[in-house]
């Protein structure tokens, strides 16, 4: 218990100054790769995989690992390259995603470095893989890519957003916001599609930044130009956040937010596929109301529903 309560206030050292831990790896060739230390249980040499009959052509088969029987996705595949070959001699990053656990075929795995999500950059405009990663940065003078692995799952398994028809017939949301907007911030755009696409059926109207800067910019923006009292809350009935963004990350901007007199009284959900023993000792660091784990529509407009009836 010890050595887990010490994990814990490491980690959480890094809440709210806008740092992370990147595990950087390679598919084929040259280029670098990055995911954030936070979604990794562990990295191994790839054992044996079974092929399943009529699996997705990016599942290389699956592996029995600890009990558990897990996927294993080709990455390279995933993102359009070819598939990785001589897969006894790679590795399988195993990673909690959407509150499953799936298995990443890489070509090699190098080291964890510690960086500030300032040096996160959003990718380039374009087509081609450019379309399958949420952020760049850069190490020892090389280009590192982020992949948006929840685009890359959702290829895979499509996430249902579907909300149930008893939260969307009763009528409460409508009432309660208003004109009030709805504003998710989160660097995928597959997270902020299945998130609207969630939330319309309540009626509710949304805004969206692609990160924690862009939404701290616009938020402090609305309280300055369409606000009397310049609370936020006057058009701003909640903030639907994402943990990892590049510039600026969801604990960051939930610090911020709550730290600036305009913007304290609104309400903050964390919606992230981060998940694990670390989360309730964040969302209390940063002072967040709430933590959902992606992605189930019911649990997300049940709680819209409860902060924004809470106003």
């Amino acid at each position: 218990m010890a050595g887990i309560l010490d994990s814990v206030n490491q980690r959480t050292q890094l809440v709210g100054q806008n740092r992370l831990e990147l595990l950087l790896f390679r598919l084929k060739g040259r280029q670098r790769f990055g995911i954030n230390v936070f979604k990794v249980r562990e990295v191994l040499q790839c054992p044996p995989l079974t092929n399943m009959p009529k699996s997705n052509p990016y599942v290389r088969g699956v592996a029995h690992i600890r009990g558990q029987t897990i996927s294993v996705i080709d990455m390279s595949l995933a993102v359009g390259g070819p598939p990785i070959e001589n897969i006894k001699d790679c590795f399988i990053i195993i990673a909690e995603y959407n509150r499953s656990v799936q298995g990443f075929l890489v070509g090699a795995v190098e080291r964890i470095v510690n960086m500030n999500w300032e040096k996160i950059m959003p990718p380039p405009s374009g087509a081609g893989r450019y379309s399958y990663l949420t952020a760049v940065t850069e190490i020892e003078n090389e280009l590192v890519e982020i992949l948006d692995v929840e685009k890359i799952l959702n290829e895979i398994c499509p996430v249902a957003t579907e909300v149930s028809a008893d939260i969307v017939s009763d009528g409460e949301m409508q009432k309660d916001l208003g004109e009030r907007i709805v504003f998710i911030a989160d660097d995928s755009a597959v997270a902020r599609n299945q998130v609207k696409r969630a939330l319309e059926p309540l009626g509710v109207q949304t805004e969206t930044a692609k990160n924690g800067r862009e939404a701290l910019v616009r938020l402090r923006e609305i309280a300055r130009d369409d606000c009397r009292t310049g609370d936020i809350t006057e058009r701003v009935g909640l903030l639907i956040s994402d943990v990892e963004m590049p510039e600026m990350d969801g604990y960051t901007l939930t610090a911020e937010v709550k730290a600036d007199p305009k913007l304290a009284s609104l309400h903050v959900i964390l919606h992230t596929s981060l998940s694990g023993v670390f989360n309730q000792a964040m969302i209390e660091k940063v002072g967040a109301d709430d933590f959902i784990a992606k992605f189930n529509p019911d649990e997300l407009a049940s709680a819209v529903k409860k902060w924004v009836h809470c106003d």
